[in-house]
């Protein structure tokens, strides 16, 4: 039965929110905004559509709509059930990602300057950025190092010391924590490094300049130098960073399209200096043009972070009045998009879009290699089509201890993050990697079973003829078949190029090739799974480190731990502890002594 649209379009109100449109088995297939939500949905029924939009109205059931009080909480909640849905007609960007800052602590006679990520705490300290990378972050912070040495050490590290660290023995650091610089000078480095953030280099420059003149005067010649060196390398700085002719915060986004694929790149200008680029690579509907993509990426990118007061794009997005709306009620200010531009803003934009289209290239070059290699590995193993799913396990420990399996996904486009998992292992002997291999293949296939996780086309496993055998044992008691199992062990000399490849169906181990495209992306795979095992294996090792044994006593919390560790000078004074004297510190009973007594003994003895 054909989808009766104006009966749904009577029942739409003439005020903003958002819409959804459902096929007939209740899937979402579009989330839209709109000032207007009769108007907008309407249109999709009363004008030409483009053959994208054609598809989308012609598997339309429903329509449901939530009206929204104002632009911007139409935004908020289309970018929220975009996420939750995602629906194949909308532009979907995998940018969940906060982006890092620069912090200056406040309230401190002698603040520190940290790297920061996440939701900004307190009105007093202030924050510099965002940054695309937390290595952009980190670099703008090594400069600040070298030019006003402000101690970037956290402040439990800076109030034990009793002498210089190594810092001051390298000119990063002039030692406050040992009152070696006065809170006026100290004062004086803080407020250049703020200037130096917030781009205004040139004042920085001249009060340098002003004390290099007095130094010399005062024959103070090494002083002098000094701030010369200083001045020479904030001028290099200036140079190599601020975009000419505007000392305002900006963001220039450019969008370039390809083979099916498109790139957006965006540059982050604040306070006139370019803090670097990001390139991103939403997944679009077919057919959909750049400024729906545009759109679209606004949109769900600036949903939960920090708005500049303009927009530089490459090309008008659609809807551009509305997001304008939206995003100066978010930023409580102005924000402008803007797309026709003169003098040098047109050459930052030529180069975001040369970004873009260098980044874009290299993408379809990556991916055309990464075909090439999956189809050498389907020759190989005699497949009928490409494996649409891969999965490849990995154990890793430290003498058997603190076991952690990795399971790593790739598809047809390459690895696929958001599907990896990490599966810490118990209850086995230590250093048992069958053991080991055997529990995460177990917890990972019964969700397979179950329909939670796809089933994969490929398994790899690290291992040979041995790890195979488990491997196969485990799954036969699952029911799982018709899987491709492959065990990738190494060589003689385990040299890469020298890989065996055992299959359940063959004797004897494959051995291809050192440049066979096939086992260079088996190699890729098992890398990448051996890399994230040891990685959350790390992860587990330093957090077992840092948790003390008291932590999993019931009864005693973290006021409680506090007292025990004060009264008796740490863990080994209260190891050495008899009950009695644990239970005079003030809270600890008889029993909760004895238990304690009894867990701190156990652990260390």
């Amino acid at each position: 039965m054909p989808f009766d649209h104006r009966s749904a379009l009577a029942q739409i109100p003439a005020k903003p929110g958002v819409y959804r449109m459902l096929d007939p088995g209740g899937m979402v297939l579009y989330v839209g905004k709109a000032k207007d939500l009769k108007r907008r949905v309407a249109s999709y029924f009363g004008r030409a559509l483009n053959r994208r939009q054609l598809v989308m109205v012609g598997q339309i059931a429903d329509i449901q709509v939530t009206v929204t009080r104002t632009e911007g909480e139409a935004l908020l909640l289309e970018n929220n059930l975009i996420k939750s849905h995602k629906p194949r007609f909308n532009v979907l960007l995998r940018d969940d990602k906060s982006y890092p800052y620069i912090r200056l602590t406040a309230g401190d006679t002698f603040p520190g300057l940290y790297f920061y990520r996440g939701p900004r705490r307190g009105r007093t300290d202030r924050y510099f950025g965002p940054y695309p990378s937390a290595w952009a972050t980190r670099e703008t912070m090594q400069l600040l190092q070298k030019l006003f040495p402000v101690r970037q050490c956290e402040d439990t590290f800076y109030s034990t010391r009793t002498r210089p660290c190594l810092q001051y023995q390298i000119k990063r650091c002039t030692a406050p924590c040992c009152g070696f610089i006065s809170p006026k000078d100290y004062a004086r480095d803080v407020a250049h490094s703020i200037k130096f953030l917030e781009g205004r280099t040139d004042e920085v420059i001249a009060e340098l300049a002003e004390r290099m003149e007095q130094a010399a005067q005062a024959l103070e010649f090494e002083r002098a130098a000094r701030l010369r060196d200083q001045i020479g390398t904030l001028r290099r700085i200036q140079q190599r960073q601020y975009v000419a002719g505007d000392r305002g915060d900006l963001d220039i986004i450019a969008a370039a399209e390809a083979g099916g694929t498109v790139c957006v790149q965006i540059f982050f200008i604040r306070a006139g200096r370019n803090l670097g680029n990001k390139a991103f690579f939403p997944q679009v509907p077919d057919a959909a043009g750049l400024e729906a993509v545009l759109a679209g990426f606004l949109a769900q990118f600036y949903a939960d972070k920090e708005i500049p007061p303009e927009i530089l794009v490459s090309v008008e997005p659609d809807e551009r009045e509305f997001l304008e709306a939206a995003f100066s009620e978010q930023a409580g200010r102005r924000v402008g998009i803007k797309h026709r531009l003169r003098g040098d803003r047109v050459r930052w934009l030529d180069m975001a879009r040369d970004n873009a289209e260098l980044a874009l290239q290299s993408r379809l070059g990556s991916r055309a290699g990464y075909g090439r290699r999956l189809e050498a590995l389907r020759d190989m193993l005699d497949l009928d089509e490409l494996p649409g799913r891969m999965e490849c396990f990995d154990i890793s420990h430290t003498r058997g201890e603190l076991a952690v399996a990795s399971c790593v996904v790739f598809d047809t486009e390459g690895p696929r993050k958001s599907d990896y998992r990490r599966f810490n292992i118990e209850g086995i002997t230590p250093g048992d990697d069958y053991g080991a291999m055997e529990q995460a293949l177990a917890r990972r296939y019964r969700r397979v079973q179950q329909g939670e996780v796809p089933m994969p086309d490929l398994l790899f496993i690290d291992g040979g003829k041995g790890q195979l055998g488990a491997v196969r044992r485990v799954l036969a008691e699952l029911g799982v078949t018709g899987l491709q199992l492959v065990g990738v062990a190494k060589g003689p000399d385990r040299k890469a190029g020298a890989e065996q490849l055992w299959l359940p169906e063959r004797p004897r181990a494959v051995i291809l090739g050192a440049d066979s495209p096939a086992l260079h992306l088996v190699q890729q795979i098992r890398d990448e799974a051996h890399r994230f095992a040891i990685t959350g294996h790390r992860q587990r090792r330093d957090k077992a480190r840092r948790t003390s044994v008291l932590e999993g006593i019931p009864g005693v919390g973290p006021k409680r731990r506090q007292s025990l560790l004060k009264a008796f000078g740490g863990l080994r004074g209260l190891t050495r502890a008899a009950p009695e004297d644990i239970a005079r510190v003030n809270g600890i009973s008889d029993e909760l002594a004895r238990r304690i007594h009894d867990a701190v003994n156990s652990e260390t003895g």
